[in-house]
C-alpha cells in the first residue's frame, strides 16, 4: 500500500546510494527502518555479514526520515571501522500477550486482509478466500498453538519459533514466513530477526523433477472409474489441464453442442477467474465420452462450501479408485503436451489460469528442452 512518504524516502535512498553507504531506508507500515548487509546479530548461527534490517523505531514521517538518514550515515561509518554494536537496535523483549488477546489480533488481520483482497479488482473473491484459508490460517493457528505451549514468549520471539517449526528448505517454510511477516507488518512488531533469512532453498524443482503419468497411464487411469460421473471429472482435467475444482465450474455449451474445437469456458467464480480452455489432445474428447456432461452430486454452493473441499472430494476419489498419481499431475501432463507441440506460453499460461512467470518458472525444464529442440531441427536444416 503506498503511503504520502514513499517519493521522500526514494530520494534520500538515491542519495545514500550516491554516497555508497550500502544502507537504504525501508518504510514498513507507518514505521521506518534500514537495510543493507550487516554483521551478525547476537547469537545468530551465520557467521559472515548478510541483508538485514534495522529497526529505528521512527514513525513515518519527514522529520523522523531526516533522522533515519542521519542515522544511515553514522551506521555506514560505524561499518567502515568495525565497530558496529547491535545492541543499540535490538528489540527488547515484547509484552506476553493471553491467548484472548492473541486471538482478536488475528481476527483483525483477518478481517483487513479480506476486505483488502475483496475490494481489489483484479483479484476474484473466492480466490481471495482460499489464499486465507491455506496460506495464512494454518500458520496462524499454529503460532497460537506456540504461544499456548511457550507462554513465556513474546509475540516477535513465538512468530520467529513458529517459523523454525516448520521444514527447513519446504514450500511451508516459505508460506510460512509471507503469513507471519505480514501479520507482523499488520501488527506493526519488529522482528528479532528478518523472516526472509529463514526462508531457505526451495524452487521449482521439485515440480521439475515431477514424474508425469504418460498418455497411456493417463488412459488407463481413466478406465479403472467405474463411475460414469467420476469418469467424466477425471478425463475433462486430463484433456483440459483443469484444477480439481474447475471442473464444477464451467460452461460445456459448444462441447454439448458438437463444436469441433470443443473449447470451454473456466468460469468466474474459480480461483483464478474466466478464461477459456482447448483441449490437448482434442481426439481424447470423443475417446473418454466428454460430450455428455455428467457430473458428480456434491455440494457446490460456495455460501455452504469452498473451493478447496471440492478439490479435496476430487483427490479423495482419486484415491478410492487407486489412481497410482495426484490429480494435479493431469494438470502438469496437459501443460507439458501443449509445450512439446509448441503452444506459445503466453497461450498455455492463459488457458491455465495463471501468470506467464509461474508458467516459464514451473514448467522451465519442458519449455528448455523444446527451445532447444527447436535449434538443433533449424540447425540440420540449415
Amino acid at each position: 500500500m503506498t503511503h504520502p512518504l514513499d517519493t521522500h524516502i526514494e530520494k534520500v535512498n538515491t542519495r545514500l546510494k550516491a554516497a555508497r553507504l550500502g544502507l537504504k531506508i525501508e518504510r514498513r507500515g507507518d514505521m521506518l527502518a534500514l537495510r543493507g548487509t550487516l554483521p551478525p546479530r547476537p547469537g545468530s548461527d551465520r557467521h559472515r555479514s548478510h541483508q538485514q534490517r534495522i529497526p529505528l523505531k521512527l514513525p513515518a514521517n519527514k522529520t523522523a526520515l531526516k533522522q533515519a538518514e542521519q542515522e544511515a550515515k553514522v551506521i555506514a561509518a560505524k561499518l567502515i571501522e568495525q565497530t558496529f554494536d547491535w545492541r543499540p537496535y535490538l528489540v527488547q523483549k515484547g509484552q506476553v500477550l493471553g491467548s484472548d488477546e492473541l486471538v482478536d489480533k488475528i481476527a483483525a488481520f483477518q478481517e483487513q486482509y479480506l476486505q483488502t483482497g475483496m475490494a481489489d479488482p483484479d483479484k476474484h473473491p473466492a480466490s481471495v478466500k482460499t489464499t486465507w484459508d491455506k496460506a495464512y490460517a494454518p500458520y496462524l493457528r499454529k503460532l497460537q498453538d506456540i504461544c499456548d505451549r511457550r507462554s513465556t514468549l513474546s509475540l516477535p520471539e513465538a512468530i520467529v519459533a513458529t517459523v523454525k517449526n516448520t521444514r527447513a528448505n519446504s514450500r511451508s517454510r516459505q508460506v510460512c514466513c509471507t503469513a507471519l511477516d505480514a501479520f507482523a507488518t499488520f501488527l506493526e512488531l519488529e522482528l528479532p530477526i528478518d523472516l526472509k533469512t529463514l526462508w531457505g532453498k526451495y524452487g521449482s524443482s521439485r515440480t521439475q523433477m515431477r514424474q508425469l503419468p504418460t498418455d497411456q497411464q493417463i488412459i488407463d487411469g481413466f478406465h479403472r472409474i467405474p463411475n460414469p460421473a467420476w469418469q467424466f471429472v477425471y478425463g475433462m482435467m486430463a484433456v483440459y489441464g483443469l484444477r480439481n475444482h474447475e471442473v464444477f465450474f464451467c460452461n460445456y455449451g459448444s462441447l454439448i453442442n458438437g463444436d469441433p474445437e470443443a473449447a470451454i469456458e473456466v468460469l468466474e467464480t474459480t480461483k483464478t477467474g474466466s478464461h477459456d480452455v482447448w483441449p490437448f489432445p482434442p481426439q481424447w474428447i470423443e475417446d473418454f465420452g466428454l460430450r455428455e456432461v455428467i457430473l458428480p452430486e456434491i455440494e457446490t454452493d460456495l455460501g455452504k462450501t469452498t473451493l478447496q473441499r471440492i478439490g479435496q472430494q476430487v483427490t479423495l476419489q482419486f484415491r478410492r479408485y487407486d489412481i497410482p498419481f495426484s490429480p494435479y499431475d493431469l494438470r502438469h501432463a496437459w501443460a507439458v503436451r501443449t509445450i512439446l507441440i509448441g503452444l506459445p506460453d503466453t497461450v498455455a499460461a492463459r488457458m491455465m489460469g495463471h501468470s506467464v512467470a509461474i508458467h516459464n518458472r514451473t514448467y522451465h525444464r519442458w519449455i528448455t528442452r523444446r527451445d532447444q529442440q527447436k535449434a538443433v531441427r533449424a540447425a540440420l536444416k540449415s
